[in-house]
C-alpha cells in the first residue's frame, strides 16, 4: 500500500492539489484497499470488483450517492493511474443523486443560535460562518492577517479549487472578533501569520469537527431542526442575502462559486421569491365560502 501512496503522493506534489484534496482522495482509496485486499491482489482486481465495492458502500454501509460518487472518482483515479487501467463508465456509472434543498432557517433562529454559546471563540467562529458565508474548513484556516478591519475584508486563502478570495467582514462579526481577540490575544505574542483560531496547541489550526460538534451541541440544546448543521449557516448567508436584495454575483464571488448556476440555486430557498404570489384560492373573484 505504501508503494502506490508514493506513487499518488507525487501526482498530487507535481498537480500542487491542496492538502484537503490530497487527504480526501487517500482516505478514500485507502479504504477502497483495505477492501479489495480481503479478497485477492490489487493488481489483479477487475471493474467487476469495483462493481461488488460500490455495492457493498450502498448495501452494507448505507451511504449517500453523493458519498459514493466520491469513493467512484478516488477508485477511478487508482484504477486508472497507479495500475494504468482502461476505465469503463458504463459498467461503473456514477449514482444519481437526489437534489434536497436544505432547511434554511429565518435570521431570528440564526441569531438565536449565535448568542446561545458563551465560549467568546465558538461564537466569534459562528459569527463569521454566518455573517461571511465562510466554509467550515475556511473559518478554520484563517489567520489573524486575513482578517482587515480597515477595509472591512476577509481573505480566504488556498479554498475549494485553491483558489483565493476576498469576502465581507460585517460590523457586529468585527466587534464580536475585538472582543475574542482581546480575551486570547491581549497577554500573548503572535504574529500575522499565526491562527486566529488555534487548536489545542499554537501550532495547529482548530479542528474542523470541533466548529462541527459545536453546532450540533447547540442545535440540540435549542431544539432547532435536526438537520441543522454548521455548513446551514453558509447557506443562510446566502439566502438571507438574496432576500436583503444584494445581487447574485456579488454573492457568488463572496462564497467563491465557480458558476453562477451554483449561486442561483439560492434563489429557490428565498422568502422574497414567493413575495406578493397570491394563491388562486385568495385571489380576486374566486368564490367565498
Amino acid at each position: 500500500m505504501e508503494h502506490y501512496k508514493e506513487i499518488i503522493d507525487l501526482y498530487f506534489e507535481l498537480k500542487n492539489s491542496p492538502e484537503s484534496t490530497r487527504e480526501s482522495y487517500w482516505r478514500r482509496m485507502k479504504f477502497f484497499l483495505t477492501y479489495m485486499e480481503r479478497n485477492l491482489p490489487v493488481e489483479e482486481m477487475t471493474l467487476e470488483n469495483v462493481q461488488q465495492f460500490i455495492l457493498y458502500l450502498k448495501r452494507e454501509r448505507g451511504l449517500s450517492a453523493g458519498t459514493i460518487n466520491n469513493y467512484i472518482s478516488s477508485v477511478r483515479f487508482f484504477y486508472t493511474y497507479a495500475l494504468e487501467k482502461e476505465w469503463n463508465i458504463k459498467k461503473v456509472p456514477r449514482m444519481k443523486r437526489k437534489t434536497k434543498i436544505p432547511v434554511i432557517p429565518p435570521k431570528e433562529d440564526v441569531l438565536t443560535l449565535l448568542n446561545a454559546t458563551d465560549n467568546l471563540k465558538h461564537k466569534a467562529i459562528l459569527t463569521l460562518l454566518y455573517s461571511s458565508g465562510l466554509r467550515v474548513s475556511e473559518v478554520a484556516k484563517l489567520k489573524i492577517g486575513d482578517i482587515c478591519s480597515k477595509s472591512m475584508r476577509i481573505r480566504v486563502e488556498e479554498a475549494k479549487h485553491s483558489t483565493d478570495r476576498y469576502t465581507i467582514l460585517s460590523d457586529t462579526a468585527l466587534l464580536v472578533l475585538r472582543s475574542y481577540f482581546k480575551t486570547y490575544f491581549s497577554n500573548t505574542a503572535y504574529t500575522r501569520d499565526d491562527w486566529l483560531f488555534p487548536g489545542q496547541s499554537k501550532e495547529n489550526h482548530i479542528n474542523v469537527k470541533t466548529i462541527k460538534n459545536t453546532v450540533l451541541k447547540l442545535r440540540e440544546k435549542l431544539e432547532m431542526d435536526s438537520r441543522i448543521s454548521a455548513h446551514t449557516l453558509r447557506h443562510c448567508f446566502s439566502t438571507h442575502a438574496l432576500e436583503d436584495g444584494i445581487e447574485l454575483i456579488y454573492i457568488q464571488q463572496m462564497l467563491g462559486h465557480k458558476r453562477l448556476e451554483t449561486t442561483s440555486k439560492y434563489l429557490h430557498m428565498t422568502s422574497k421569491g414567493m413575495m406578493g404570489i397570491k394563491s388562486p384560492l385568495d385571489s380576486q373573484g374566486s368564490s367565498k365560502a
